[in-house]
């Protein structure tokens, strides 16, 4: 399967660089996708984010020196990537549990997280509604947050931005405006590696934006996949698509924003669509 074995290239480099710095965006290349789709498929994928899966193989290789050579715990931290002993204190606990000054004593228990390796796993019979739909670029008006490179970070910055708008009404005002399709309250997150990422609670309309911010979604293909719940029923999704059915629909990602389409804003019974910017894989 190329498309996991793509995957797998990415667990080689950042083997390759665990005393260097890892280029997010090289991942993505390898990976034939953004920085962004990358994170996402590697979170989902593996159950933990890109991030803390470094910091967990970076600590790992840290207490092998720690324990069976005469290093200084300076020098393991700068091997490591971190710039002072009180950084690299904080993240060998975290993963530790104990101190990098105890590890040089025998007996200490220390954790080991060995390389991953991503394969095909045949997963139930639930089915999964989608269709693939071409769609001319069009205008949503709205308002933003900058996103962050390492995307889990994201997670505490748009949830409040959504009540942010709820409550001052800004909300209202946006539904108010809408007036061309996709007909939904949208969430948008662009992240292409040629851009600023962002993510944008808007609306497609042809109105003037006054005082709110514009953008233009670029024409894309889009797999669209309905969804109803809560937020958390959204992730689930999310995660269904990218563990479930990317790695054998005979696409991959696209070069689009994501965009999450809010047909019923009611955050507890939510109706929805998630759209999945894909191209059709090259016949090898």
């Amino acid at each position: 399967m190329e498309w996991i074995d793509r995957l797998n290239d990415t667990i080689n480099y950042i083997e390759e660089h665990l005393t260097d710095e890892i280029d997010y965006e090289q991942l993505g290349r390898i990976a034939c996708c953004s920085s962004y789709h990358f994170q996402r498929m590697f979170a989902y994928m593996a159950g933990i984010p890109l991030s803390e899966y470094i910091r967990r193989r970076r600590m790992s290789l840290a207490a092998v020196d720690l324990q069976g050579r005469d290093m200084k715990i300076l020098d393991v931290a700068g091997k490591y990537g971190y710039s002072s002993p009180t950084s690299f204190n904080r993240a060998f606990q975290s993963v530790h549990g104990v101190a990098p000054s105890a590890v040089k004593n025998e007996g200490i228990s220390v954790k080991s997280f060995p390389p991953i390796a991503f394969k095909i796993t045949i997963k139930g019979a639930e089915e999964m509604n989608y269709r693939i739909e071409t769609k001319e670029a069009f205008r949503i008006v709205g308002v933003s947050v900058p996103l962050y490179k390492e995307i889990e970070k994201n997670f505490a910055i748009i949830p409040p931005k959504w009540q942010e708008i709820s409550q001052n009404g800004t909300l209202q005002r946006l539904i108010g405006m809408m007036d061309t399709p996709p007909m939904g309250v949208l969430g948008v997150s662009t992240c292409n590696d040629t851009e600023q990422w962002r993510y944008y609670i808007a609306v497609s309309t042809s109105q003037a934006q006054g005082d709110l911010e514009e953008y233009t979604v670029p024409a894309a293909t889009w797999a669209i996949f309905p969804g109803q719940g809560t937020n958390q029923s959204i992730q689930e999704l999310e995660q269904r698509i990218v563990t479930e059915w990317l790695p054998t629909s005979g696409y991959e990602y696209g070069n689009a924003p994501d965009v999450e389409v809010y047909l019923n804003p009611d955050p507890q019974n939510a109706q929805y669509e998630v759209w999945i910017p894909v191209v059709k894989k090259a016949k090898q």
